[in-house]
C-alpha cells in the first residue's frame, strides 16, 4: 500500500533514518524540521500519515498535533508521535492532543510498519466514506442535517478469561460506558455479531482461547468487520501484538495498565467508530435518496427503468413474464386547485401507502412523475396483475383520504392500465402499451382498470 508520509523532527539524522526506512518500503516521504513547517506541509501536501517528534523547540509535538486536529483540512490525518518519552502521563497528554499512537525511540521497525499499515488502512476507508458524503452533499442528495450528530453512550465488549482483570476493566469503564464482560470466545463472537458495540477489548494474555484467532474472526464476519479492536498486551506478547496489528487490531495498551491511558485510547476508538458509523449511515442514506422519491418514499422513475430493463432481460433468458401497472390519480389537479398543494402532497403520500399495502413484496412500486405511479410485477401473468390492479382500485376508491391533518376528507379514484411483457419487449415498448391502456381507462370514464395485451 503506497502512501505519502510526513516525517517531523528537529534532529536531521532522525529524519534521515526514518526517511530511509520508509522509502525502502516505497512510501513517498516528505520532511519538516519544525512545527510551523509541519503545519504548512500538512495543509499543502495532504499526507496520509504524520510521524511527529514530541521534543522540538518553539512548538513541541503536542501543540502541533492539537493544531492539526483542530483544522478541518488536516483533522482526518493520523498522527503517530515518535518520542524518547516513555511515561504514561506523556502518552496520555499526546492522546489528549489527538495523536493516534505513540512510538518510543529507538523505533522498532516491525512496530513502526505495523502501526503505519494499520492507520493507513483505516484512513483509506474513512477517506472513501468522506468523499462519498461530500459528493452526495455537492449533488444535493444529502445535506448536513440528514444525520444525527449526537454522540451516544458507548457500548464495550471486553473479552478476558481472567476474572480479576475483567473486574478491573468493569471498574474503569462502568461510569461512562455500557460494558459487557465475556470470558468465552464463542460466546463473545455471538455477542459481538448480535450487539451494536462500539469497541471490543481483547486480552492478549487469554489462556482458554487464542486471542489472535478471536481478532481474526471478528474481522471475518460481516456484522463485526468494522468493529474496532483494542488489545491489552504484556511485554512478552510483542509478537502477538505485531500479528494482531496486521490482522486489523486498531490499538493497544501495554500492561501494567495505566487507567488514564486506557480511558483516553478507548474514548478515541469509540468516537472514531461513531464518526465512521455516521459516515456509513450518510452514504447508505444518500444511495437511498438517489433512487427514491423524496415525497412518497417509493422508488423513482430512473431506478424503476433500470429495474424493468433487468426484468425484461430475464424474460428473454428465463421465459418468465413481467406485468406492468401504470396508474394515475383522477382529477388530481382539482385537489391542488381547491385545497392547495399541501393537501395534494398528503394525497400523494397516502396513495403511495395504499399501493404498498396492495402489492407483493417482490413487486416494485415507483412514483413515475406527478400523480402517475407504476408497479413492476415480476413472474406475473395478466390474470394475477388484473386482480392486483382491481384490488388496488377498490382500496383507493372505497376509503376517503384524510388530508390537512384530518380536517378535510376527500373521495379519490384512480385509473389503471395493465399489460404483460412479450419476449420482444423493450422498456419503451412495454411502457407505451401500459400507457395506452391507462389513457383508454381515462377515456372510458376513469376509476377503472383496462388491460392492453398488445394483440
Amino acid at each position: 500500500m503506497s502512501a505519502r508520509i510526513l516525517v517531523v523532527d528537529d534532529v536531521v539524522p532522525n529524519v534521515k533514518i526514518l526517511e530511509a526506512k520508509l522509502s525502502v518500503e516505497y512510501y513517498d516521504v516528505i520532511t519538516a524540521y519544525n512545527g510551523l513547517d509541519a503545519l504548512e506541509l500538512a495543509k499543502d501536501k495532504s499526507p496520509d500519515l504524520v510521524l511527529l517528534d514530541v521534543m522540538m523547540p518553539q512548538m513541541d509535538g503536542f501543540e502541533v498535533c492539537k493544531r492539526l486536529k483542530a483544522d478541518p483540512t488536516t483533522a482526518h490525518i493520523p498522527v503517530v508521535m515518535v518520542t524518547a518519552l516513555s511515561e504514561a502521563a506523556d502518552r496520555v497528554q499526546g492522546l489528549e492532543a489527538g495523536a493516534d499512537d505513540f512510538l518510543t525511540k529507538p523505533v522498532d521497525d516491525v512496530a513502526l510498519f505495523a502501526r503505519v499499515k494499520s492507520l493507513l488502512r483505516l484512513k483509506m476507508m474513512m477517506d472513501e466514506f468522506r468523499l462519498r458524503e461530500e459528493t452526495s452533499q455537492d449533488l444535493g442528495v444529502l445535506n448536513s442535517e440528514d444525520h444525527p450528530d449526537a454522540v451516544h453512550r458507548g457500548r464495550l465488549l471486553a473479552i478476558d478469561d481472567n476474572e480479576f482483570s475483567a473486574s478491573q476493566l468493569l471498574k474503569v469503564f462502568s461510569d461512562n460506558y455500557d460494558v459487557t464482560i465475556e470470558g468465552n470466545m464463542e460466546e463473545a463472537l455471538v455477542l459481538a455479531r448480535g450487539g451494536d458495540f462500539d469497541l471490543a477489548i481483547v486480552s492478549m494474555s487469554a489462556v482458554s482461547f487464542d486471542p489472535l484467532r478471536l481478532c481474526s474472526r471478528i474481522r471475518t464476519f460481516e456484522e463485526t468487520r468494522q468493529l474496532p479492536i483494542l488489545t491489552l498486551v504484556d511485554d512478552s506478547d510483542a509478537d502477538k501484538l505485531v500479528k494482531g496489528l496486521d490482522l486489523g487490531v486498531n490499538d493497544y495498551v501495554m500492561r501494567p495498565i495505566d487507567s488514564n491511558e486506557l480511558i483516553v485510547r478507548t474514548r478515541t476508538q469509540v468516537l472514531r467508530k461513531q464518526y465512521q458509523d455516521r459516515l456509513r449511515h450518510n452514504y447508505h442514506r444518500s444511495m437511498e435518496l438517489a433512487v427514491t422519491d423524496g415525497l412518497t418514499g417509493l422508488y423513482n422513475r430512473r431506478y424503476m427503468t433500470n429495474h424493468l430493463d433487468t426484468q425484461l432481460q430475464k424474460v428473454k433468458t428465463e421465459f418468465k413474464s413481467v406485468s406492468i401497472l401504470i396508474m394515475d390519480i383522477d382529477f388530481f389537479k382539482e385537489v391542488n386547485d381547491t385545497h392547495g398543494h399541501e393537501a395534494g402532497d398528503d394525497v400523494l403520500k397516502a396513495f403511495s401507502g395504499r399501493i404498498g399495502k396492495s402489492v407483493r413484496g417482490i413487486d416494485l412500486a415507483c412514483r413515475f412523475g406527478g400523480e402517475e405511479f407504476v408497479v413492476v410485477m415480476p413472474d406475473t401473468d395478466l390474470a394475477v396483475a388484473n386482480g392486483v390492479a382491481e384490488r388496488l382500485r377498490c382500496e383507493i376508491a372505497d376509503y376517503p383520504f384524510e388530508v390537512s391533518r384530518g380536517s378535510i376528507s376527500l373521495d379519490i379514484t384512480c385509473s389503471i392500465g395493465v399489460t404483460m411483457s412479450t419476449p420482444e419487449d423493450t422498456t419503451d415498448s412495454i411502457m407505451k402499451r401500459a400507457d395506452d391502456a391507462l389513457y383508454q381507462a381515462k377515456r372510458d370514464g376513469r376509476n377503472r382498470v383496462v388491460t392492453n395485451t398488445g394483440a
